[in-house]
């Protein structure tokens, strides 16, 4: 997806309590291709990523990720869905979050994590997400 990162202004979005604790929704319709929000956090090496350790590390390469653990990164409350409406642009670094499809005022919003981290952090508690059918087993 092509985007001038300059020329994005975050959607309106809230924190709620839902099925899987806190979640981020949509304060306003969305959509599809709407910017949302970015990851946003310390930049770290492997090496520290590793060292810190936690459920908030957004891996960008091998040699750089995201530590997106502090709350002023609402971001981070955007829950795993194994039937998303969201998804992850990762450009010049940094990481953003775009609409995949159109969503009403007060849907939660939520992505695919990955098969890794669903293995390491949601398959032992179980998936929370309310599909019908999980990516992941």
């Amino acid at each position: 997806m092509k985007f001038d990162i300059e020329k994005l202004k975050p959607a309106k979005v809230k924190i709620k309590k839902t099925k899987a604790g806190f979640g981020l929704v949509a304060d306003a319709p969305l959509k599809k291709g709407d910017f949302i929000i970015e990851y946003i956090g310390n930049n770290l090496t492997a090496d520290q990523a590793n060292e810190v350790g936690g459920m908030y590390l957004f891996e960008i390469s091998n040699k750089l990720t995201i530590d997106g653990k502090s709350r002023k990164n609402k971001a981070r409350y955007i829950n795993h869905s194994c039937k998303p409406n969201c998804e992850v642009e990762i450009k010049k670094d940094r990481i953003f979050i775009f609409a995949i499809k159109n969503i009403e005022k007060g849907v939660e919003l939520g992505y695919d994590y990955g098969k890794d981290f669903f293995k390491e952090y949601i398959k032992s508690k179980g998936c929370k997400c309310g599909a019908i059918k999980h990516l992941y087993k």
